[in-house]
């Protein structure tokens, strides 16, 4: 995949190659910036911190030089969780005016609201947490989360596998998903459909799925055989062409997290004393 292009099929996990701020940050604060801007925005109750939140991710978007689009294609299986949330705010929130009432369906402004408000932050979380696999590459990720969980290992807690079994299965993500639409791709070309009858869709997807399996089960073999070749023995005694540092670049994200922790309470806080006036 060439500089700074992704696929069109591009999915939660894939790395997107390009020269930015953010993709030079050490990967250890690329997350921990992430988890803390998530965390920040739960506390985002009123508009206007809900603003900030997007003007921050907008912000990290434009630095990393990353297209909105390649993200939303990112979070699109993952959009689900959005829609289920805004409907059952929709439908069992209450107060306010009521816009619709048949049945045992009541909405309300509130519902309307919390349906909006909700939907938005949760799409800003997956937008944030995508940034974040979009510049970061799985090897990255995987040496980040051993040396986040060194200390752990004190405990018995092994780091280095859990890191080693997290950037296999997000090298796997997009690997499984381009040899799923493959084949998909060479079914319909042999002329198999998925038509509405239950028994037939069902044939049809087993004609994907077992394919796909055999597929997963290939590549696993070969992969613990290209290990066990190699010698692997857990990550002992191994070097890095480029080992993990904090630059000056780190600190000023810090400084950005703070800040926006600062907008977003100082938002909080005017809200609720304009409510108090009002």
């Amino acid at each position: 995949m060439g500089k700074g292009t992704i696929g069109k099929g591009a999915i939660f996990g894939t790395y997107y190659e390009t020269e930015s701020p953010i993709h030079a940050l050490d990967p250890r604060t690329k997350f921990l910036g992430a988890l803390a801007a998530t965390i920040i925005g739960l506390f985002a109750w009123s508009p206007a911190a809900l603003v900030m939140l997007c003007v921050f991710t907008a912000i990290c978007y434009a630095l990393a030089k990353v297209p909105v689009s390649a993200a939303l294609r990112a979070i699109a299986p993952l959009m689900f969780i959005v829609v289920i949330t805004m409907i059952l705010n929709l439908l069992f929130v209450s107060g306010g005016e009521e816009l619709l009432s048949a049945g045992p369906i009541l909405i309300t402004t509130q519902g309307v609201h919390d349906a909006i408000f909700f939907g938005i932050r949760l799409t800003l979380f997956l937008l944030i947490m995508c940034l974040y696999t979009l510049t970061t590459t799985t090897i990255d990720i995987a040496d980040s989360f051993e040396k986040l969980l060194a200390p752990f290992k004190r405990i018995g807690v092994p780091a280095r596998e859990i890191s080693l079994m997290m950037g296999i299965a997000l090298g796997f993500i997009p690997q499984l998903s381009r040899e799923f639409s493959n084949i998909r791709r060479a079914q319909q070309s042999r002329g198999s459909k998925l038509p509405s009858a239950h028994k037939r869709r069902t044939t049809g997807l087993t004609a994907l799925l077992v394919p796909l399996f055999t597929s997963v089960f290939r590549h696993a073999d070969t992969l613990s055989q290209a290990m066990d070749s190699r010698c692997y023995r857990g990550g002992v005694g191994r070097t890095r062409l480029k080992p993990l540092e904090f630059t000056r670049l780190d600190g000023f994200a810090v400084i950005a997290i703070v800040i926006l922790l600062a907008a977003v309470i100082g938002c909080n806080m005017a809200d609720t004393m304009l409510e108090g006036i009002l």
